[in-house]
C-alpha cells in the first residue's frame, strides 16, 4: 500500500471498556498499536488518561458503565468525534467478596450484578445500535467472559452467575447480529496476570478445600488475541473461545 493510499484508509474505532487497569490497559494500548483509534471508558478519568499515554490515537471517555445517562453520553461522543464504531471490547467487570453464598449480601450481588451483566448490557446495546445505523453497517463485539462462565470458583456465586449470564448475551446478540454485519463472540479468560488475579500467585482456595498457588499468564496474549479477532473480517465470527495460563485448574476443576 503506498504513503497515499494509507492516508485516504479509514481509521478503525475501537472502544475498550474498563481501560484504566489490567486487561483493559493491555489490550486497549495493543490495540493501538494495531492501528485503531482507541476510545477508553472507565469511571477512573485519571487512569485512563495514564493508558492513553502509550495510545498514538486515543480518546477518554471516562463513565460508569453502569449508568444509563453515561454510556449513552460516551456514545454521543463516539458518534459526533468519529462516526462509526467498528469494535467494542466489552471488558469491565468486578468479582466482588468471596464468600459463601450464604453470607454474600443481597447489596453486594446487585453491585456485581450491576456491572457485570447490566453494565455489560447497556454498552452492548449502545454499540449495537451504532453498528446497526451507521454506513457502512457493521462491526464487532467481544464479550469478555472468564472461565467462570463455565466452571465455578469456590465462594464466587454471583461473578460466576454473571459470566455465565454474559454467555446467554453474547449468543442472543450474535443471533440478532447475523443480519446487521454485527458478529459477536466472547473470550473466556482464565488467570491472565492483573490486579485482580494476584491473590493466585499467593495461594487460593481450590474445590477440594485446599489453598493452592495457581499459575497465571501474562496479559499481553489476551491482548494479542483481542487484536487478532478483530482483525478478522466481519463475515468470520469466532463466538466462544478460551485462553488461559496452560496449568491452571479449569479442565480438573470441582
Amino acid at each position: 500500500m503506498s504513503a497515499e493510499e494509507e492516508e485516504l484508509k479509514p481509521s478503525r474505532i475501537a472502544l475498550v471498556t474498563g481501560a484504566g487497569s489490567g486487561i483493559g490497559r493491555v489490550t486497549a494500548r495493543a490495540l493501538g498499536r494495531a492501528g485503531w483509534t482507541v476510545v477508553l471508558t472507565g469511571r477512573r478519568e485519571d487512569a485512563l488518561k495514564e493508558t492513553a499515554a502509550e495510545i498514538a490515537e486515543a480518546h477518554v471517555a471516562s463513565a460508569d458503565v453502569t449508568d444509563e445517562a453515561e454510556v449513552a453520553r460516551v456514545f454521543d461522543e463516539i458518534r459526533s468525534r468519529h462516526g462509526r464504531l467498528d469494535l467494542l471490547f466489552n471488558n469491565a467487570g468486578a468479582f466482588g467478596t468471596a464468600a459463601p453464598a450464604d453470607e454474600i449480601p443481597a447489596a453486594q450481588w446487585r453491585a456485581v450484578v450491576e456491572v457485570n451483566l447490566t453494565g455489560a448490557f447497556l454498552v452492548a446495546q449502545a454499540a449495537f445500535a451504532l453498528m446497526r445505523q451507521q454506513r457502512p453497517e457493521g462491526g464487532r463485539i467481544i464479550n469478555n467472559g472468564s472461565i467462570s462462565a463455565h466452571v465455578p470458583r469456590p465462594n464466587s456465586v454471583a461473578y460466576t452467575a454473571t459470566k455465565h449470564a454474559m454467555t446467554g448475551l453474547t449468543k442472543s446478540l450474535g443471533l440478532e447480529g447475523r443480519a446487521h454485519r454485527i458478529a459477536v463472540g466472547q473470550l473466556d479468560i482464565g488467570n491472565a496476570a492483573t490486579e485482580m488475579t494476584e491473590r493466585m500467585t499467593h495461594g487460593i482456595l481450590q474445590a477440594d478445600g485446599r489453598i493452592a498457588v495457581e499459575p497465571v499468564m501474562d496479559a499481553a496474549h489476551v491482548a494479542s488475541t483481542v487484536v487478532h479477532l478483530a482483525s478478522l473480517p466481519l463475515d468470520v465470527n469466532v463466538p466462544f473461545m478460551t485462553i488461559m495460563a496452560t496449568g491452571m485448574p479449569y479442565l480438573g476443576r470441582g
